[in-house]
């Protein structure tokens, strides 16, 4: 089921060039505070059409460069969110993204793969300068994820402890706010 009207959202890289934005001086500033202020003109849908699938055995880049795939994250919910540097509402929600990171952390799981067609050279840099203390610079610069959930960025997928999708969310969300610690709740 899907609930919204509209969802704002990123497609695909266009051009390398085009590709990094700064860190805002907003989103720089609230990941340093760990304000969770709602992404600016946040808009989102709930998909629950995956229900009960399992989690993809695409892999991807890790922090340190090495080979990832979901099903490594085993053993503890996974909430995975897909993002890219050049896509203004990914950008917005990544305060509050790290902010649930810090919160959950040892509890569940909180990943942001990059879909950055340039990789760790332009992620590792951008999370750094955004100042998030528990989001760490996974990146998927094939893209394999992004195919796999066939959608618009940023897209966060929620894995149970057996990698099962629960729902996903299609658009930024304030992952500190109400709607989001609803949603949370239902895995517990």
């Amino acid at each position: 089921m899907m609930i919204g009207a509209t969802v704002a959202g990123c497609d695909r890289e266009k051009q390398a060039s085009e590709q990094v934005l700064a860190p805002s001086d907003a989103a720089s500033s609230a990941a340093q505070s760990g304000a969770a202020a709602q992404p600016a003109g946040a808009q989102y849908q709930i998909d629950r059409s995956h229900k009960g699938e399992m989690a993809p055995d695409a892999p991807f880049s890790g922090p340190k460069g090495e080979a990832v795939r979901l099903r490594d994250f085993a053993g503890q919910p996974l909430l995975i969110n897909l993002w890219a540097t050049w896509c203004a509402p990914c950008v917005a929600e990544m305060p509050t993204l790290d902010a649930l990171a810090t919160k959950w952390q040892g509890q569940r799981h909180v990943i942001a793969v990059s879909q950055d067609l340039q990789g760790a050279a332009i992620v590792g840099p951008w999370v750094e300068k955004a100042g998030l203390k528990a989001i760490l610079p996974y990146s998927d610069a094939e893209n394999a994820l992004m195919d796999h959930y066939n959608s618009v960025l940023p897209t966060t997928i929620y894995y149970d402890r057996e990698g099962r999708e629960l729902w996903r969310v299609v658009g930024a969300l304030d992952w500190m706010g109400e709607e989001a610690a609803a949603l949370l709740n239902e895995a517990n």
